[in-house]
């Protein structure tokens, strides 16, 4: 026993083939509590052999919000601390030493490195803060998806250092009820900013140009738009919905505004180097690529793009080097791509044609 009472809660879905693995790394909790919403691979029976406390509710219409309080409802009132856990999540061993050492009086929220996504090479790739872990009373979810925990009173939170969650999600899962829940959380939250960026983007993967422009517009006019991380990355996704349209000029000038929003990131001017790739305008190439080799390392942030920072940067830079006759840097340029993706065999043949090239 510590010396809290630390317990994890989560909801669940056809999850059979996570439950083992997930309940192993949930083990040095205090106790396991799972809202299954209408599993029919056997996920409840399983968790339940396994150790978890397990009740059945169907949520209609489905809300994440709703699922998340009503789990949160099946753990102990005497409980400490409270741990929301997905299934397609491990927590890394020792985490609850490291949180017990953080928690303290008056704490009741606390942060961790959360890693959302990971490399083929099994590196990580997306990272950033999450903050699921809270105190039993004065919390709830809001957000029928994308949703958030909310404190009746100011946070007072910490940061657990060293406790690690790493998410490794099934590929295979539907999206088909993500674009209707985000349309729906806009509508019950105009100002919301972050889902109104969600919300967006997800116009733009599901090819709705014209929705993507005008809601990415409105994110951006919103008086909370203030991260210019995510500034950034709304222009940029403006500039893919102008692209797919064939609007040349409103794309670069989308472009050169998220440049501007936040300079400090690869991604605009990886994008603005793709662009300019594409209009073979080598020198405004050469400068995009310079710009975004600057930048050294890749921020803790869901916003980045693993492949800002790997080989493409550099093997468009070689071209451009190439074309405007910066023969010797050409080649520099796309040795160091080489490293980063030493089996490609374009890259190969770019660099023994450069060779033999005078």
């Amino acid at each position: 026993m510590g010396k809290y009472k630390v317990y994890v809660y989560a909801i669940c879905k056809n999850e059979r083939k996570f439950a083992a693995r997930w309940m192993e790394s949930m083990k040095e909790a205090d106790g396991v509590y799972v809202l299954d919403t209408g599993s029919e691979d056997g996920s409840a029976e399983l968790l339940k052999s396994l150790g978890a406390h397990v009740e059945t509710r169907i949520v209609t219409p489905w809300r994440f919000d709703t699922a998340r309080n009503l789990s949160l409802a099946l753990v102990p009132p005497d409980a400490d601390i409270c741990v929301c856990t997905d299934l397609d999540e491990v927590i890394t061993p020792g985490w609850r030493q490291k949180l017990e050492d953080a928690w303290g009086p008056g704490v009741d929220r606390a942060r961790y490195k959360y890693v959302w996504s990971f490399r083929e090479d099994g590196a990580e790739d997306v990272v950033f803060d999450a903050e699921k872990i809270h105190a039993r009373q004065g919390f709830s979810w809001v957000n029928p998806v994308h949703e958030v925990l909310r404190g009746d009173a100011p946070a007072r939170s910490v940061r657990v250092e060293g406790m690690q969650v790493n998410h490794h999600p099934d590929p295979q899962k539907s999206r088909a009820q993500y674009l209707p829940l985000l349309e729906l959380a806009v509508a019950e939250a105009p100002q919301n900013d972050r889902n109104t960026h969600y919300l967006g983007r997800e116009y733009l993967f599901r090819g709705q140009y014209e929705k993507c422009i005008e809601t990415l517009s409105r994110h951006l006019a919103l008086p909370s738009a203030t991260w210019r991380d995510e500034r950034c990355a709304s222009l940029r996704y403006m500039a893919r919905a102008y692209g797919a349209l064939r609007d040349t000029a409103s794309q670069e000038g989308c472009l050169l505004r998220a440049a501007a929003e936040a300079p400090w990131m690869r991604e605009p001017w990886m994008d603005l180097a793709r662009f300019y790739y594409a209009q073979g305008q080598w020198e405004a190439l050469l400068f995009a690529c310079r710009r975004a080799l600057g930048i050294a390392a890749q921020p803790q942030s869901y916003i980045c793009e693993s492949a800002c920072y790997g080989a493409l940067p550099w093997d468009l830079l070689s071209i451009a080097c190439w074309r405007l006759g910066l023969r010797q840097q050409a080649r520099e340029a796309v040795e160091q791509a080489l490293r980063f993706a030493p089996e490609d065999d374009r890259l190969k043949r770019n660099r023994q044609w450069m060779m033999k090239e005078g």
